[in-house]
């Protein structure tokens, strides 16, 4: 767990990084969810038991098989302001993924974020605020493992009053969990950022050995 002043700069470098994932060419139209919303559970909805954390090991790609999402993942660090870089526009069909914090499949919340749109079409997560509680994310590992997580949460949070440890903080302890974050609500070409971030939230609750690995 990261105390003190670690937790204070790490969040510093997370509001940072919400700040900056809002701000993109805006060339097309993102999802339109409002500038703060929540889909929540369904009531009644049973959702699986997590999984006990795994080994960490670093993520190389990325499945939400319900929005047919399939991306490879790429590290990203904090750029020269002590935001997160998210991947560069160059590279649309990428996720970035935090590489100096969580690893999916450990204990804490893995980070990942990816673009909206582009100036002329849709890039990687431009259907993730369609997520519903219950589907699956897969995560393939540099181990070979597949970390399997089932998507428990899914918000809209707007720009303005971001709350990093609301947003990325870890939902339970001794969980592992997942946040998949975008652009989201309404482009404002004025300040030429988008108002809001949708955030889908998710936790472990498989995994897959790689193959030749022992034990149970």
């Amino acid at each position: 767990m990261l105390t003190g002043a670690t937790w204070a700069v790490l969040l510093l470098g997370l509001w940072l990084w919400g700040r900056e994932i809002t701000d993109g060419p805006g060339g097309i139209s993102a999802p339109t969810t409002g500038d703060i919303a929540a889909v929540g559970r369904p009531a009644g909805a049973a959702l699986p038991p997590a999984h006990a954390p795994i080994e960490p090991a670093e993520p190389r790609r990325v499945e939400i098989p319900s929005l047919r999402i399939a991306a490879p993942v790429v590290g990203r660090g904090l750029d020269g302001t002590g935001a997160v870089d998210p991947p560069p526009y160059e590279m649309p069909e990428s996720v970035g993924w935090f590489r100096t914090g969580t690893r999916p499949g450990a204990e804490g919340a893995a980070l990942f974020v990816g673009h909206v749109d582009t100036e002329t079409r849709p890039a990687v997560f431009y259907g993730l605020s369609a997520a519903r509680p219950g589907a699956t994310v897969r995560v393939t590992r540099a181990d070979g493992s597949v970390a399997e997580f089932t998507v428990d949460d899914v918000r809209v949070f707007p720009r303005e009053g971001f709350d990093a440890r609301k947003v990325y903080g870890q939902r339970e302890d001794g969980r592992a969990e997942l946040r998949l974050i975008t652009c989201g609500g309404t482009f404002d070409r004025e300040s030429g950022a988008y108002t809001a971030n949708v955030v889908v939230s998710a936790y472990l609750t498989g995994a897959t050995r790689a193959a030749g690995a022992s034990g149970a």
